[in-house]
């Protein structure tokens, strides 16, 4: 194999596609596209359910597939868990972005099972009692108890990811004790999407807002 081949080879190992695969989504998250770009002016979401045939032919150039949830949440695709097996199969890594709670918790073990390997972050902002209130439509305390489970399952420990509002603000501290407690990983993310120093989603914590503008979400 001579150094061209080598460096093309390394490349393409490196290289990701972060990707909606689908436009189904049960949730109504005030500050998604879904809400400001489409629902709240009487458009459909636009986007199809992508063919397993087109993951095939996208996992021969990408190495990893941050199945992001921009406009859908993945798990919602209708083949899912075979999407997952297939990129298993190729070795090609996958980061599942889940807010979602609508499916059963056998449709979860379906998904580990297929492609153990995935690295899975759980979307919960807030404690899981209070998650709903910007994740309308979401189970928080249910997503949590399957975020939990999938240790069960998968090889890679699962994140809870936990944007900062003005209702969860001072609930951060106690988040971390109870993701330590359960051996999930903790993220939090500050937001930028703002409609204004009167959006009543946003944190009254100074500091929390000044820290988002240096970071991207």
């Amino acid at each position: 194999m001579n150094i061209e081949t080598k460096i093309q080879n390394f490349l393409m190992r490196e290289k990701g596609i972060n990707i909606d695969i689908s436009f189904r989504c049960p949730l109504e998250c005030p500050r998604c596209q879904r809400q400001t770009s489409f629902t709240n002016h009487g458009k459909k979401v636009y986007g199809y359910d992508l063919s397993l045939s087109e993951i095939d032919k996208l996992s021969n150039f990408y190495k990893k597939f941050d199945f992001c949830g921009q406009l859908s949440d993945p798990i919602h695709h209708p083949n899912f868990p075979e999407i997952l097996n297939l990129l298993y199969k190729k070795g090609v890594r996958c980061d599942i972005h889940n807010a979602a709670s609508q499916k059963s918790l056998d449709y979860y073990i379906k998904c580990w099972e297929a492609n153990p390997n995935a690295y899975w972050i759980f979307a919960i902002d807030g404690l899981p009692k209070d998650s709903h209130k910007y994740r309308i439509n979401q189970d928080g305390q249910k997503l949590f108890e399957i975020m939990c489970e999938s240790k069960k399952y998968l090889k890679n420990t699962p994140l809870w990811q936990y944007i900062v509002f003005s209702y969860n603000e001072n609930d951060i501290e106690e988040a971390k004790e109870l993701a330590k407690k359960n051996g999930v990983y903790f993220l939090r993310l500050q937001s930028s999407r703002w409609l204004g120093d009167d959006d009543p989603y946003k944190p009254k914590n100074e500091k929390l807002v000044l820290d988002a503008k240096n970071k991207t979400q």
